[in-house]
């Protein structure tokens, strides 16, 4: 008992302290605990927050300090939105009907005349005037929107623009003209013609052919119409895909038609 009285009565003499730096620390200010992306060897003389390195920031540090607990650009694609806005280029049919509403507001702006009044001011008939002019301009306009939109779409492809659609839809063009042009090569008087050419054909939507232009000549006129005839003959080539649909009603291309010496059409777009 005497033994145990005096342990008991040693260990109520001990008194627990913190260390001075880490007291130093708890009586200071709460810091928050962030992760920085950059490092000083410099030591900051009064700390904003507690990081895994020490950096000598400068400027605001709550609005240069980001506070969502995941990083802004692990959730987005790379570039900013803002980034995203600047390269988003208007399209022309979004600036036609950007230009369309602003006419058409400008034109709502002015006052119709009074049908009452008989004699109007200088300054009523100069604006009634405008607004005529105004109106006149926006039914042009009107009309010719009309007109684009009633038109076709055509999209001449060329190897640098052609889009995965559209250029393996060539490529089955470009295999049935081949294949037409080599089991029919061209002859005349029983010799066959040889010769490089440069032709654009366009194709409408379900695969018919509407026209097969000569770029270059061959030289030799007779080739030239035989060439044009291999085109026709190989089509038509089948219905444009839902894809190509939505971005082009006809499709042109241009290629040289190369009929070789042995006896085969080789065709490059």
């Amino acid at each position: 008992m005497i033994v145990s009285l005096t342990v008991h009565a040693v260990l109520l003499t001990i008194r627990f302290v913190s260390p001075q730096t880490f007291d130093r620390l708890l009586n200071a200010q709460p810091l928050e605990i962030i992760l920085v992306n950059a490092q000083t060897d410099e030591k900051p003389e009064e700390s904003k927050a507690l990081a895994q390195v020490a950096m000598a920031g400068g400027g605001d540090a709550d609005s240069g300090r980001a506070t969502s607990p995941t990083p802004y650009s692990a959730l987005t694609r790379i570039g900013s939105d803002s980034e995203d806005a600047q390269q988003r280029e208007e399209t022309p049919r979004e600036k036609q009907n950007r230009t369309l509403a602003e006419l058409r507001k400008v034109v709502a702006e002015y006052p119709l005349p009074d049908p009452r009044k008989e004699n109007l001011s200088p300054d009523e008939i100069a604006q009634e005037e405008k607004r005529l002019l105004l109106v006149q301009q926006l039914a042009e306009m009107e009309k010719l929107v009309k007109l684009e939109n009633e038109r076709p779409k055509k999209r001449y492809v060329s190897p640098a623009t052609q889009d995965s659609p559209s250029a393996l839809y060539l490529d089955n063009v470009r295999r049935a003209i081949e294949e037409r042009g080599t089991t029919r090569f061209p002859e005349q008087n029983g010799k066959k013609l040889y010769g490089q050419l440069v032709v654009t054909v366009l194709i409408n939507f379900d695969g018919s052919i509407l026209e097969v232009d000569i770029q270059r000549s061959s030289g030799n006129l007779s080739l030239d119409r035989i060439a044009e005839a291999i085109v026709y003959a190989a089509g038509p080539f089948g219905y444009f895909t839902p894809e190509i649909r939505r971005t082009a009603d006809q499709i042109g291309f241009t290629s040289t038609f190369d009929f070789k010496r042995d006896a085969t059409l080789v065709t490059e777009f």
